[in-house]
């Protein structure tokens, strides 16, 4: 049910729009702009998925937050998590990256939950710290034609 949600969702989302692949305790968000699906599957698989999904959208370019926290993580205090993060480092290849503390990130999904839609997917993850953040930008236009654009219309 999620993939088909996700699919009728996505050409709806645009530039500001986030996507959210987390872990099974994230919690229910209750700001208007956010809505939750449920995938009963591995957080990898999920992301897998997401990321193919978002990456055939021709309007969309992914843009990536990890929580810096994972980095961190061994095995020793989390099994499973090294071969995690290799899966990631292996789905997230070509993709602008960015790695912030969890608790930088949700002042950004709170500001854009204000104006814009996000979607978060939930998963059967038990990974702490695993969850990914997608922020959505325009696949068909970049900041330097953008800076471009805007130094043009100040010259005249």
């Amino acid at each position: 049910m999620w993939k088909e949600k996700l699919a009728e969702m996505l050409p709806l989302l645009g530039h500001r729009n986030w996507i959210l692949v987390v872990d099974k305790a994230y919690p229910l968000q209750s700001a208007a702009g956010i809505a939750t699906l449920y995938a009963p599957q591995p957080i990898e698989k999920v992301l897998e998925h997401t990321l193919e999904a978002v990456g055939c959208a021709d309007h969309l370019r992914p843009v990536i937050y990890m929580d810096r926290e994972l980095g961190y993580l061994d095995e020793e205090l989390c099994p499973g998590v090294e071969e995690l993060k290799q899966q990631y480092a292996g789905l997230t290849r070509g993709f602008s990256v960015n790695s912030l503390p969890h608790d930088e990130i949700f002042p950004k999904l709170d500001a854009a939950s204000k104006f814009f839609s996000v979607l978060a997917i939930k998963t059967d993850g038990l990974i702490p710290y695993s969850s990914i953040f997608i922020e959505l930008d325009c696949g068909y236009w970049d900041a330097s034609r953008e800076k471009y654009l805007r130094e043009k219309m100040k010259n005249g």
